[in-house]
This record gives C-alpha cells, sequence and structure tokens, in this order.
C-alpha cells in the first residue's frame, strides 16, 4: 500500500499535467480545424488524430530504445511521425493565439506542456536496466571441458576423462546390450577420433 502511494504521488502530477495540457492542445487544435471547414465532429476527430499520433510515436520511439532499434538510426519512423504531430499541434495553438509575443507564448504552452509530460512518462517508462543473467548451467559434463585440449598426455587420457568415459560405456552397454563402439563414444564425449580410440582401447585392456 505504501510503495502504491509513493508511485501514486510521483507519478500523478505527471499524469495530472498531461490530462490538462492535452485538454488545452485539443481544444486549439478543434477550434482551428473548425476555422478552416472541418466542422462539427470532424473538428474534434482531427484533434484526436494529432494528440494520439504524438502519443502513438512517443510509445513507439520508446519500444525502440528498449529492442535495441533505436541504435541503428537516430531518424526512425516513429521519431518523424513525433515530429510532424509537434508541428501540427503547435501550428494550430498559434493560429489562436494573439498577434503578439506573449499571445504566442501561452497559446503555445498546452502544447508544450503536454509533450514535456508524454516524455515524462515515457521517460519513467522505460525499460529497467536487465539484471545480469544468471549463469546457464552446463548442458555438457564440465570434464568436456579439458577435451579442447588436443594434445593428449605422454601416459594417456586423464583419469576424470577416462572415469567419465567408462561411466558412459556403462551406461551405452546397459541400455543396447552391446559395447560402445568408437564413434558413439566420440559423439558423447564430444573428442577427436584419435582420442576416441585411445579412451576406448584403454577401456577394453583395463
Amino acid at each position: 500500500m505504501r510503495r502504491f502511494a509513493c508511485r501514486l504521488l510521483d507519478t500523478g502530477p505527471v499524469v495530472v499535467l498531461a490530462v490538462i495540457a492535452g485538454a488545452g492542445s485539443f481544444t486549439h487544435i478543434r477550434d482551428t480545424a473548425a476555422d478552416h471547414g472541418q466542422t462539427g465532429w470532424m473538428s474534434w476527430a482531427v484533434a484526436v488524430c494529432i494528440d494520439l499520433t504524438c502519443v502513438m510515436a512517443a510509445r513507439e520511439r520508446q519500444r525502440d530504445k528498449t529492442t535495441g532499434r533505436a541504435r541503428q538510426s537516430r531518424i526512425t519512423w516513429p521519431v518523424l511521425v513525433l515530429s510532424g504531430g509537434i508541428v501540427l499541434s503547435l501550428a494550430a495553438n498559434l493560429a489562436q493565439a494573439g498577434p503578439s509575443v506573449w499571445g504566442w507564448i501561452t497559446a503555445a504552452t498546452p502544447a508544450a506542456a503536454f509533450l514535456i509530460a508524454v516524455s515524462m512518462l515515457e521517460r519513467r517508462t522505460a525499460a529497467r536496466p536487465e539484471p545480469s543473467p544468471a549463469a546457464v548451467p552446463e548442458l555438457t559434463p564440465v570434464l568436456e571441458l579439458d577435451v579442447e585440449r588436443q594434445d593428449e598426455p605422454e601416459d594417456g587420457p586423464a583419469p576424470a576423462l577416462l572415469d567419465y568415459a567408462r561411466r558412459v560405456a556403462d551406461e551405452h552397454h546397459a541400455k543396447h546390450g552391446r559395447p560402445i563402439t568408437r564413434d558413439a563414444l566420440r559423439a558423447r564425449l564430444g573428442v577427436s577420433n584419435q582420442l576416441a580410440s585411445d579412451l576406448l582401447h584403454t577401456l577394453r585392456t583395463a
């Protein structure tokens, strides 16, 4: 409960700002569309399309960052769409402004605040750094690491490798009812033909 309250206090102001600023920007866009012939429900549709396009493009840009696609190019399709939505939104707000510098500033404030709020929400919902991946258990026995050493000791295979080969051979014999072959032993251990032959020879003469 406390965690939820802290999160609400942290995110709540940004959400309220986004709603209020979006409503102001929405009104300016709707009025501009109505002044230029898009009357009735069409003026509302135009305003909804522009504002939701900005939100959708911001979310898609965040998704590109999460998936690493944004690293391939700084100018992506979501960035172009977001830029176009910003230009249209600001243009509609400035069209409703009074013919003065302060008139332009105050009219552009809702659009700017809306875009800032969207960017804040986008930043807060960005993917958290991925935890370091847990160590993946080795599917093959650790003894196989020694197999990479192609140089075989002068006194024969390593005892640990020989013991493991003996267990593999015993399991094969118990399962199939016949001694293991060199190729089967090589496939199980992932060793060279020569080392598989030496291991098999040692097992048979032991």
